[in-house]
């Protein structure tokens, strides 16, 4: 059957993991989806997104992203562009942006997996599909296929590139209510510029001469206009209402100093994070805080080398 959509981030269009197919078993559909590039408040080349625009809403006129209570519930939205704001303003978390758009695909493939059920039809798909998996060996040669299977990359925290910084302004984003515009030294030439959600969270005025932690190696993305260099780091609370606090170097931290985790302070952090990799993203699952309100990876301390990374009283939260 004809190919419904491109999941943004695979090797080769060939390949069968690559495309959502009018016949995908929903187990498949899940897994491809988890696969598509969605950085959350990125929306210049976010291929969920763009399915949204050019197919769910021309057929239904409206979309409604599924959230737990917690997260402030189930949202209709009838205009793409309120959307599109909401989740350039990180209102809106990718991992519930793939999971209603999971729910409305399998709701539109539902009737034709039904009728390809039968037999005859069955054995017209079956021709018109061989063998996948050795059209794609047949495609790629030998070598491709050497690279496509082997071993996953090591992903350890030593391959994030953070470090303490100092805040040197703060402004109300041009575009975006919810966004603050920084200037933030981290010990380089010329400050960073980043972009972050925080102005329902934290006033102006306590960011402004702070230090934070600030992940620098992430690609430089576009958020509602303006390109942000890194991600504050913060300590976020579970439930409602949300709470989002900044994580805290240890007093006496300069600009620039690195943030590691406890056991891998020699590893080298990669250049860049490539989105499609991941690497942040797998990390990320198992950032918490420590019930002493410490920044942890699996129970391991973020610190620096005059002592842990904290935040003041979010403990047994999450970290983003």
């Amino acid at each position: 059957m004809s190919c419904l959509i491109w999941v943004k981030g695979c090797r080769n269009l060939f390949l069968q993991d690559s495309k959502i197919d009018l016949l995908d078993r929903k187990e498949d559909v899940k897994k491809k989806l988890k696969k598509a590039f969605c950085e959350p408040g990125n929306v210049e080349n976010n291929g969920v997104l763009s399915f949204i625009k050019h197919v769910l809403f021309p057929l239904k006129s409206e979309f409604v992203v599924l959230r737990e209570e917690k997260w402030g519930g189930n949202k209709t939205y009838t205009e793409y562009e309120a959307l599109e704001k909401d989740f350039a303003d990180q209102v809106v978390h990718p991992g519930d942006l793939k999971n209603s758009v999971e729910v409305a695909l399998n709701k539109l493939l539902d009737p034709i997996r039904e009728k390809f059920n039968s037999p005859e039809l069955k054995k017209l798909t079956s021709a018109a599909y061989p063998n996948a998996a050795k059209a794609s060996k047949e495609l790629l040669g030998a070598r491709g296929m050497q690279d496509w299977n082997s071993e996953p990359e090591n992903v350890d925290p030593s391959r994030l590139d953070i470090r303490v910084g100092k805040v040197i302004s703060v402004e109300k984003h041009p575009d975006a209510d919810s966004l603050y515009v920084e200037k933030i030294d981290v010990g380089e030439p010329e400050p960073r510029t980043v972009v972050s959600g925080l102005v329902q969270f934290v006033p102006r005025e306590q960011l402004q001469d702070r230090l934070v932690v600030l992940l620098c190696n992430l690609k430089p993305q576009k958020m509602r206009g303006v390109e942000s260099q890194g991600m504050v780091l913060c300590a976020s609370s579970i439930g409602e209402p949300r709470q989002v606090e900044p994580l805290d170097p240890p007093a006496g931290c300069c600009a620039g100093e690195r943030v590691y985790v406890e056991g891998y302070e020699d590893g080298e952090p990669d250049a860049e994070l490539k989105p499609k990799k991941k690497v942040f993203e797998k990390l990320q699952a198992d950032f918490r805080i420590s019930e002493d309100c410490v920044a942890q990876w699996k129970q391991k301390n973020f610190l620096t080398k005059l002592g842990s990374i904290s935040c003041k009283s979010l403990k047994g939260g999450s970290i983003s």
